[in-house]
């Protein structure tokens, strides 16, 4: 007889109430949905343009050059959707990634041409 738990993740979802920690979709708010998905694009860039913990060793700038760009498609067409004091904050954190990305780049893009740069227009220092 084995004193290894048995995994049955049925049993877990039960014994946790797994139903009354989870909301509906249908519950939760446009505007909460595409901040959220804005924040997961952000963390994600960054992790990639090398801004986090791991640095040099999670830096992969053709990774991060595609969630910026996704990013800032949906900050640029969301924004009207989710009102000014929501999408205020994620263009800023939008503006600084594409800088950091500029930065970290060794041949840099030309003006208009770096991530997302397509929907938000050139991005300057």
């Amino acid at each position: 007889m084995s004193s290894e738990p048995t995994q049955n993740p049925a049993a877990d979802d039960e014994a946790i109430g797994f139903d009354d920690l989870t909301r509906d979709i249908a519950e939760v708010p446009a505007v909460e949905v595409i901040t959220t998905v804005a924040v997961h694009l952000m963390s994600a860039a960054a992790v990639k343009c090398g801004l986090a913990e791991g640095g040099e060793a999670d830096k992969d700038l053709d990774e991060a050059r595609k969630l910026i760009t996704a990013l800032a498609g949906l900050v640029t067409a969301g924004a009207p959707e989710i009102s000014n004091f929501h999408a205020a904050p994620l263009r800023d954190g939008l503006r600084s990634l594409q800088l950091a990305f500029r930065e970290a780049s060794v041949v840099p893009d030309a003006p208009g041409a770096g991530p997302g740069e397509k929907f938000t227009g050139p991005v300057y220092a």
